[in-house]
């Protein structure tokens, strides 16, 4: 360093700090040898404090305002110096500015799952994670207890020790709160109550404080959540006969085999109509032509037309889970002789009451006392 950038040195007696950053908690002032001017001006702004440092001793801690670095500013640095020649030579000082506003939007999450009983479900794993503020409440204790002669520290250098913090009293929190799982969301704010007061003694110890704290999520292992998520629909559901029975309706009308079986039935249906009325109105009348439409004003009495031929059933079969067909009558008696339906077969047509067996069914129990035996085995 020049002789000029040492005597300007000498010269400078304004000592302050702007700070345009967003995590620097703790910035030294840098003189040359530390050497600060009896009767500089320190000037500390809202939202910081100024920490003097005499020889590795905390002297003094500034609040926000303008001061004249006299002795009678500086009690404390007075009885740590003789100051001699009247108390005008400059003095070698450390000076810390602290930045004490909020640090907000620190996030915190459990990096393990945390074992917990509840009360529904009994022993189960929870994860959560979310926010919190910071601020430095204590200055000198914060310089004495994490800074030490740092010359620039930030927020990221003790948010990991404070999200441990977090953690622990969150799990203690946690297990011993009895609400049950289902209902921590509705009581996310008495959790982060109860957290909060856990954790002001342990940091307390380090001069900071959580202005806020915040639970933004808790958690099920993503298994336990799918499963409650199948006890979720079946609640819905409802009446499980009444829902199989709407779902094999619907694949009948809209899609699939049944879609088919349903288009061919009505097709059929329509078919017998025609054919019906076609029947109808070529049938000779009482003169020996056919009957036409009665003209207005009078009547004509025509023959009753023939009745519609029967629409034959189809059934569905259920084994466990999965549902099949329709089949037709002569296509069950195919099943039973290859196997594929026995007496306990669960099996349903439209307008029946629920899933029955087979043999339950008086149209299906024939099938099988006339089954065929099985080919014999040369």
């Amino acid at each position: 360093m020049g002789i000029l950038d040492f005597l300007t040195g000498e010269f400078i007696d304004v000592i302050h700090w702007t700070d345009d950053s967003s995590d620097t908690m703790v910035w030294r002032f840098e003189r040359e040898g530390h050497a600060i001017k009896y009767g500089a001006k320190l000037t500390v702004r809202e939202g910081q404090a100024a920490v003097f440092v005499h020889e590795g001793q905390l002297a003094d801690v500034f609040g926000p305002g303008l001061y004249m670095l006299e002795t009678n500013n500086l009690p404390i640095m007075t009885t740590l110096q003789h100051w001699d020649h009247g108390f005008r030579s400059p003095f070698k000082s450390e000076i810390y500015f602290v930045n004490t506003t909020r640090f907000n939007d620190l996030k915190w999450g459990t990096k393990n799952p945390i074992i917990a009983r509840d009360p529904e479900f009994g022993p189960i794993r929870l994860r959560a994670y979310g926010t919190y503020t910071m601020r430095v409440s204590d200055a000198a204790k914060f310089m004495s207890e994490i800074v030490g002669t740092d010359g620039e520290f930030t927020a990221d250098e003790i948010s990991f020790q404070i999200r441990n913090v977090i953690v622990q009293e969150f799990s203690r929190a946690i297990a011993g709160s009895g609400i049950p799982v289902l209902d921590m969301a509705a009581n996310t704010a008495d959790l982060s109550k109860l957290v909060t007061r856990a954790i002001d003694p342990v940091i307390a110890a380090y001069g900071l404080s959580l202005p806020e704290f915040y639970i933004e999520n808790i958690s099920l292992p993503e298994e336990v959540e799918k499963v409650l998520d199948k006890r979720t629909s079946m609640g819905i559901a409802g009446d499980l006969n009444r829902y199989m029975q709407f779902n094999a309706a619907e694949a009948m009308a809209t899609g699939g085999a049944g879609g088919a079986m349903g288009a061919a039935m009505g097709a059929g249906i329509g078919a017998g109509m025609g054919m019906g009325m076609g029947q109808q109105m070529a049938q000779p009348g009482p003169w020996g032509v056919p009957t036409a439409p009665a003209p207005a004003g009078g009547t004509i009495t025509a023959a009753a037309p023939p009745p519609l031929p029967p629409v034959e059933k189809v059934w569905h079969l259920a084994e466990g889970a999965v549902v099949t067909g329709p089949y037709g009558r002569g296509h069950l008696g195919r099943l039973i002789t290859e196997g594929g339906l026995k007496r306990d077969t669960l099996v349903w047509t439209p307008g029946q009451d629920g899933w029955k067996p087979a043999e339950e069914v008086s149209e299906l129990a024939q099938l099988f006392t006339i089954a065929p035996p099985p080919p014999p085995v040369r």
